[in-house]
């Protein structure tokens, strides 16, 4: 198991990690130097202003750094400093591919990806058929959104890697039976998690108004726990 000592990450900005259009904005969360895994985390549509500095990004990067793992976020084409433009999800998955590489690369160790929403998406189809990347989170994955439709057919493919899918029970963008639906074609192993009374983004409702970002973090931390024993 990985170390329980007291443990402080540190926040580096990156500045060699290019994709195909350019280089690609980053910040690591140092880790342990006895981690056993290192960590991509995606972040949500640029479009609607997503960033690797998004809330659930920033939590999902924490519950991560909280077992001494580094951690490596990075800003897609065209959003920050990130050179290019977006590519309607299509690029986007070369991105993460560039992430991975450069992780596995700096790091030598199996890679943990985790992304959310539109990250989720274009993350998941880079890294289903990676060898190299031993677990995959997928949270708030979308169906519809901002008239784009988004299908899983690739999921049924996957490598029989352990998978977390976490969404809020209200999310406006991926009704809960719509999703379970989705994910009935999810090869095994999975875990689905759904967060009462949060929306797409781990908000709370008018019946619960309180956040719900702890709550999907500890879902994270939990599944690595039992998956991976850190």
């Amino acid at each position: 198991m990985t170390d329980t000592a007291p443990f402080r990450s540190h926040v580096q900005a990156i500045e060699d990690l290019r994709g195909p259009t350019g280089r690609l904005e980053a910040l690591l969360n140092t880790g342990r130097s006895n981690a056993r895994y290192a960590a991509v985390v995606a972040h949500p549509h640029p479009l609607g202003g997503g960033t690797m500095h998004n809330k659930v990004v920033y939590h999902t990067a924490k519950a991560f750094s909280s077992f001494g793992l580094p951690v490596l976020r990075f800003n897609f084409r065209g959003t920050g400093l990130s050179e290019g433009a977006h590519n309607d999800g299509q690029g986007e998955v070369e991105d993460v591919r560039a992430a991975v590489d450069w992780l596995a690369a700096r790091y030598a160790l199996p890679i943990l990806f985790a992304g959310f929403s539109f990250g989720s998406y274009v993350g998941l189809r880079a890294c289903c058929g990676d060898a190299r990347v031993r677990g995959l989170i997928g949270l708030g994955l979308p169906v519809r959104a901002a008239g784009r439709d988004y299908t899983y057919e690739f999921l049924s493919g996957c490598r029989p890697v352990p998978k977390l899918f976490v969404s809020g029970d209200h999310d406006e963008f991926s009704p809960r039976g719509v999703l379970e639906a989705v994910l009935v074609g999810a090869s095994e192993p999975k875990r689905i998690v759904w967060v009462e009374d949060a929306d797409h983004f781990f908000a709370g409702n008018s019946q619960s108004p309180a956040s719900k970002l702890d709550v999907m973090s500890g879902a994270i931390r939990t599944w690595l726990a039992d998956e991976f024993e850190l």
